[in-house]
């Protein structure tokens, strides 16, 4: 077998030397097997929200034109990364092959099921067909192969738990993982997109970590995620705004925080132009979680030094050590959270 880089970058076609997340292109050919690489057979990818709703929208919701822009993606850049949002999601499939280099060194072997725990936008994908579109729930079903690189990291499918599931939880594994580092007792949390997957998984941690003296606050799109978020019981206050009408939303939170403002706001929604309504609601010393990936960093950057804000902003990252655990542990011990997402998206 041939040897490849830890990371992959052997794998990158243009331009050369970029690992493949910023590549423009990558190499799908998954007749050849690097000796560190894993070769997946896919079942199902679940996109990124972002991506989806862009996608989505460009095709007017008609699926078959979804299908040919999802198709074209691959074919222009080898891997599923959206050339408008840069993300891509994830995906479940079977352990087909295992390059030389780590058999017997991985908890791996052919006929394993996995999902894959590092995003479309850097893993070669080859789709030769798509079987299914759900559109509400931004999985498609395909027959296809992938590529995980040895530095990827994944989740055996547990056998306690429906797959669909599990990959809309894993998805947005790093979602509670982040909270649980980030809010401490007593803390006022604004959630901006609090209805969705990790918008709930957030709301549920928010209110363990925040405690009987903190405050969570849940601010959805619709009045139908309003009342299921309420009837959830994961937030003490939901209410329904546009978060790209930032003055506005700022203002309820302050009459809900007696002008005290947030001292952690994140951000989970799946569209631009929400940095500012972040930042206005969040205390001028408190912090900001940009996990969606909609978000300009620039506009984020320049917005709160154009408002006078001295927020603590973080870039969301997916990956936290033992974020799946973590993530499929909360269903066990939550019956509503996982009756929820069932009802969802399994």
């Amino acid at each position: 077998m041939l040897k490849g880089c830890k990371y992959g970058t052997h794998r990158v076609i243009e331009p050369k030397g970029v690992l493949p997340q910023p590549a423009k292109k990558v190499d799908n050919n998954m007749d050849i097997l690097y000796d560190n690489e894993i070769l997946i057979d896919v079942q199902t990818l679940n996109v990124d929200s972002a991506s989806f709703t862009q996608i989505k929208n460009q095709a007017e919701g008609d699926e078959k034109k979804i299908a040919e822009i999802m198709k074209g993606i691959v074919a222009d850049k080898g891997k599923h990364q959206n050339p408008v949002t840069g993300s891509g999601g994830m995906l479940i499939g079977t352990v087909e092959k295992i390059g030389s280099a780590l058999e017997g060194k991985i908890d791996l072997k052919a006929g394993d099921k996995i999902a894959t725990l590092v995003s479309l936008s850097l893993t070669p994908l080859r789709i030769d067909e798509i079987v299914e579109i759900r559109k509400d729930i931004d999985q498609v079903d395909i027959k296809g192969k992938a590529i995980l690189f040895e530095s990827g990291i994944y989740a055996k499918i547990p056998t306690d738990m429906p797959e669909n599931l599990v990959l809309s939880a894993l998805d947005v594994a790093g979602a509670p993982a982040q909270v649980a580092r980030l809010v401490k007792p007593g803390d006022t949390v604004v959630i901006i997109g609090a209805g969705g997957k990790s918008g709930m998984l957030r709301c549920y941690e928010a209110k363990r970590r925040a405690g009987v003296t903190g405050k969570v606050i849940g601010i959805t799109h619709s009045q139908r995620s309003t009342d299921r978020l309420k009837g959830l019981g994961f937030a003490d206050a939901v209410f329904p705004a546009n978060a790209q009408m930032p003055v506005n939303t700022m203002n309820k939170v302050a009459e809900l925080t007696n002008g005290e403002m947030a001292d952690i706001t994140i951000n989970n929604v799946n569209v631009p132009d929400t940095e500012m309504t972040s930042i206005l609601c969040t205390k001028t010393t408190g912090t900001v979680y940009f996990f969606s990936m909609a978000t300009s960093f620039t506009k984020a950057a320049l917005g709160a030094e154009g408002v006078g804000s001295d927020v603590n902003m973080i870039i969301g990252n997916g990956y936290t050590k033992g974020h799946a655990e973590i993530t499929l542990q909360l269903f066990r011990e939550s019956e509503k959270l996982r009756e929820i997402f069932t009802e969802l998206y399994a």
